[in-house]
């Protein structure tokens, strides 16, 4: 794998547009500030130019090697996968080099290491933060399809996402008012409670095998493996509707609820989408051969992103954050491929980002700094 390579503010130029002042028809200067979750905010500012430099910069950066960072809990702690040398190798032959993957609470200060989950002849991984912190969705999986299980952090007790009346769990991921929603085996999509609570959703029951499902407020976004234009159900008089966005192979809703980013496959290319939750206003973002990784800071403003992408007749690839207040486009990190995840610390002054190199994963986590508009 190549070296990564801190590329402050190398932005990919088919992707910039950084928009700070424009002329008015009085000839005076006005700038145009992006709120997010707000509408575009014009204002006039005395003729003034608005003062130069980078909208984000980079500041250290540290790796994790054979570590795989899921999510933060706090400033200094982070959910991590990894390799448990304390267990022996796995037992199928055709993993029998690999030792287990437990899950883990990691420090990044003081380096220590909170077992949350220690199995033997499994890899536990593909975890996600509760929006309260307080739960994790996670995965048990060796060779063929993953097990999902649901764990309260406190009391390190898990349930499965599994049995009557769904059969098993596809898929799943939090709602905002923190329960669980996601495809099922059975057909249609499942809801389950933190306490383990677990009901096929009947709305949906004649859908067949979904694909995508989430939920926000008393929306539900989905489509299905037959039919992948995205769809929304709302649960308050049970109308569906089509958002008019096909090809949709992932959705992640904006912290506030307001907004989504679509990843959605055009031919050979894939595109970044941001819109409205009814699929209003669309505008592309980002478009490339490949994109992974992404993820909202808390505040909203910040999007990350890995890309591999055809710029100029050469292959670019890397680390991406989309600053939504100055619409510029920043790499963070070059020569970057096959980004798996990437996640924002609660203040969105560190971003962690993990990669497979063939064999395993390797985390890294890069502080970001941004300018005050």
């Amino acid at each position: 794998m190549n070296k990564t390579k801190l590329a402050i503010m190398a932005c990919v130029p088919a992707l910039l547009l950084t928009i700070t002042a424009c002329s008015g028809e009085d000839g005076g200067n006005r700038e145009i500030i992006r709120e997010p979750g707000k509408t575009i905010t014009v204002i006039d500012n005395g003729g003034k130019t608005p003062a130069a430099g980078p909208a984000i910069t980079i500041g250290g950066i540290q790796r994790y090697e054979k570590v795989d960072i899921f999510g933060w809990v706090d400033e200094d702690t982070v959910i991590i996968s990894r390799e448990n040398e304390k267990l022996a190798k796995m037992a199928l032959s055709e993993l029998s080099d690999s030792y287990p993957r437990s899950l883990y609470k990691f420090n990044l200060k003081t380096k220590e290491l909170v077992p949350l989950k220690e199995q033997e002849n499994v890899f536990l991984g593909a975890a996600s933060l509760s929006p309260d912190k307080k739960q994790l969705i996670y995965q048990e999986y060796t060779l063929g399809d993953p097990v999902f299980y649901v764990m309260n952090l406190e009391t390190l007790k898990s349930f499965r996402l599994s049995g009557e009346p769904i059969g098993g769990a596809m898929s799943a991921r939090w709602t905002d008012d923190g329960s669980v929603i996601g495809a099922s085996y059975a057909g249609g999509a499942f809801t389950a409670t933190k306490g383990g609570d677990i009901a096929k959703m009947p709305e949906l029951e004649e859908e067949g095998a979904l694909f995508l499902v989430a939920k926000l407020g008393s929306k539900v976004l989905y489509n299905s493996n037959a039919n992948e234009t995205l769809r929304v159900l709302d649960l308050d008089n049970k109308a569906i509707k089509d958002m008019g966005l096909g090809a949709v192979s992932n959705i992640i809703p904006s912290p506030d609820g307001k907004q989504l980013l679509v990843e959605q496959y055009e031919g050979s290319k894939v595109k970044l989408l941001l819109c409205d939750l009814d699929g209003g206003n669309a505008k592309t973002i980002a478009e490339g051969a490949e994109l992974g990784g992404i993820s909202w800071s808390a505040d909203q403003r910040l999007i990350a992103y890995g890309m591999q992408a055809e710029v100029s007749g050469a292959t670019v690839k890397g680390l991406y954050v989309h600053d939504l207040l100055s619409d510029e486009v920043t790499r963070i990190a070059a020569d970057v491929e096959n980004v798996a995840n990437t996640s924002w610390s609660p203040s969105g002054d560190a971003l962690s980002y993990s990669v497979w190199n063939g064999s395993g994963y390797e985390s890294s986590v890069v502080e970001i700094r941004t300018s005050h508009e």
